[in-house]
């Protein structure tokens, strides 16, 4: 009975399938290019879906030889009660990859996640270094205008590197009318086993960002812009300034047709060995509902 249930409401679901790139270089000639398919099953909307991902990763760590990865998942997404959930889950052929994370859109809205995957430097890609990220966020407003994020998390490694994250972010808004607001981004991490492997591994770390931020929705396009401009430090280097920028575009929430995501990064927060830093990605995603 239950098996004829399911084929059933998988008969009236509508479909959908989608196509997006991904493409990053930073400063000391690492790159890396991912090309994914998503054939969903089920497509009621960009929160509520069922199907499978199938990727392909090319990584060229510090201008090396490049290293070419496959990967299969099973994403979805959907709501339980008042909390709405997603989570891809597949592997590389070695270990389990992926991402999961749940929230609610309560006044004092929290989160939960968990992602794995693999570190892109060459020891990470040789030796097969993963990491495995887990965290919590939870918003606090003061009245519509002011809000409050405080974000805890811990990260392991393969080998004996545990890092612990603290993040907090302070949002004025402005000009409610222009999606104009205000920020103040937080960072602190510190690892327990600093410089185990050739990835970004000083004993402590942290960041202190203003950033401007503008969204905006333009007949049913959300447009964002944010830039920041701020000071870092970490236990092997003096303060030195700290740089972000985003652009992103999302189409109209239809459930049915087009749909299509676009996202630029730029920031100068390390992620591998130098402390001279800056770091690039881009992704673009297209997907057709039935």
């Amino acid at each position: 009975m239950s098996t004829t249930i399911l084929a059933l409401a998988l008969a009236a679901a509508s479909p959908a399938i989608g196509a997006d790139v991904f493409y990053s270089s930073d400063a000391e000639d690492t790159e890396v290019f991912k090309t994914g398919i998503n054939f969903d099953l089920r497509h009621e909307s960009a929160e509520k879906y069922l199907g499978v991902r199938v990727e392909r990763a090319r990584f060229r760590p510090l201008g090396q030889d490049g290293k070419t990865m496959e990967r299969a998942y099973v994403r979805a997404a959907d709501s339980l009660g008042d909390w709405k959930w997603n989570a891809t889950v597949g592997t590389d052929g070695h270990t389990v990859l992926g991402s999961a994370a749940i929230h609610d859109e309560a006044r004092f809205r929290k989160e939960f996640f968990v992602e794995r995957d693999i570190i892109e430097t060459p020891q990470g890609l040789s030796r097969g270094i993963y990491y495995t990220f887990a965290g919590a966020a939870i918003d606090l407003p003061a009245d519509d205008r002011n809000i409050l994020t405080l974000f805890g998390g811990v990260q392991a490694f393969t080998g004996d590197n545990v890092r612990t994250h603290l993040r907090a972010t302070y949002v004025h808004v402005l000009k409610p009318d222009w999606g104009l607001s205000a920020q103040l981004r937080a960072r602190y991490f510190h690892s327990s086993d600093p410089g185990e492997y050739d990835y970004f591994s000083p004993r402590w770390y942290a960041e202190v960002l203003p950033v401007l931020q503008v969204r905006r929705f333009v007949s049913g396009w959300q447009l964002l812009g944010a830039a920041g401009y701020g000071a870092q430090r970490n236990a092997d280097s003096d303060w030195r300034s700290a740089r972000y920028f985003n652009a992103r575009v999302t189409s109209p929430a239809d459930k049915r047709g087009w749909a299509l995501t676009g996202n630029a990064l730029y920031t100068s927060t390390p992620v591998a060995t130098g402390n001279t830093y800056g770091y690039f990605q881009f992704n673009l995603g297209l997907t057709r509902a039935f």
